[in-house]
């Protein structure tokens, strides 16, 4: 007979019916460092299978990234406790990321996220499940309304999305109503040890000194900083739905035929039609154009939307608003164009 299903694992159940996800029949891929929240989720999930509530199979994904002498250690501890718990595991080695690298948290999340998806193709899994949290959310939040983005990045982390660009693989996050002191607990409960990363304590990361000084700074005018920013940001990604079909019509709209360009990933763009839609509906219809335009988003803030939109006003073409990472909007007499810089 079964035992009564911790809290934490129903919760989990219930975000997992939420979202869809397969009850069974399908294998889905866990990415487990072996921290407190990525272990929660995975004793979670054998928790839920144990109890006959969860049927799917479980590959469990770990990238060593070589950043740390005990990183090898780490691996084989992540791979033992999938054996322990009866998963099938894939441990993955990085090739050395160059430490001097001005954004080495981007380039390691850009190489585990690469790993996970061959290893969701490998195993036939259309899903891909990481540990992020409530506390998770609320950092990514800070950051990015440090950085002056948008109300899109000021919606934080969604809980499903697909993996990479027109990618049929979905990335979960299933743990975005748990805070991280939740997780931790139930790793105790289960009497199951995790491990514990010192380049958490690192403040010369951005996200660290945020998680370090920042919200508990935060939390002095409000105890319940986490969830309120975490409640917000679900706000702003409902509010920012309803935007979309209007902002994926205004973009149709707005197309030209570009003969000049014939090889650039975005059309042209008619000024007065977007000079006469209003602000934020124009403003995520330019987000979504330089996005297909440049391949994602990556680094593009608020600075660089106005800059674009200002290139609407008057009616001198020849104007040029750069963009982060390479790559240029020009005003040609009535149109916006897009140019990459191998142009």
């Amino acid at each position: 007979m079964s035992m009564r299903v911790n809290q934490f694992s129903r919760m989990l159940l219930a975000e997992w019916r939420k979202l869809k996800l397969p009850i069974s029949g399908e294998t889905v891929v866990v990415a487990v460092s072996g921290g407190a929240d990525s272990t929660a989720l995975l004793l979670a999930i054998q928790e839920l299978k144990t109890n006959n509530k969860l049927y799917t199979g479980v590959c469990v994904a770990h990238l060593d990234h070589r950043l740390r002498q005990s990183s090898s250690k780490d691996a084989k501890w992540v791979a033992d406790l999938s054996a322990k718990l009866g998963f099938k595991s894939v441990i993955g080695r990085a090739k050395q990321l160059d430490e001097t690298n001005d954004n080495l948290e981007q380039a390691a999340r850009e190489t585990r996220y690469a790993f996970l998806e061959r290893t969701a193709t490998r195993v036939s899994a259309n899903y891909v499940l990481t540990a992020h949290t409530m506390d998770d959310q609320a950092e990514t939040v800070l950051m990015r309304l440090m950085r002056g983005s948008a109300s899109l990045g000021l919606g934080g982390m969604e809980a499903l999305r697909p993996l990479a660009k027109n990618s049929s693989i979905q990335l979960v996050r299933p743990l975005l109503w748990a805070r991280r002191s939740e997780t931790e607990d139930y790793c105790r409960l289960r009497r199951i040890n995790f491990l514990s990363d010192e380049m958490n304590d690192d403040l010369t990361f951005a996200r660290v000194k945020v998680r370090k000084q920042l919200l508990p700074l935060m939390q002095s005018f409000n105890n319940r900083i986490v969830e309120a920013i975490s409640r917000t940001a679900t706000q702003l990604r409902e509010d920012g739905a309803v935007l979309v079909s209007d902002s994926d019509a205004l973009l149709q709209r707005a197309a030209v035929s570009n003969e000049q360009s014939g090889e650039t990933k975005a059309p042209a763009l008619d000024v007065k039609v977007l000079a006469d839609a209003p602000p934020a509906l124009r403003r995520r219809a330019l987000r979504q154009w330089l996005s297909n335009a440049r391949g994602g988003t990556r680094r593009l803030e608020m600075v660089h939307l106005l800059a674009v939109e200002k290139l609407l006003e008057g009616n001198a073409g020849g104007r040029v608003a750069e963009l982060p990472s390479g790559g240029k909007v020009r005003r040609r007499r009535n149109r916006l164009e897009f140019e990459s810089e191998i142009d």
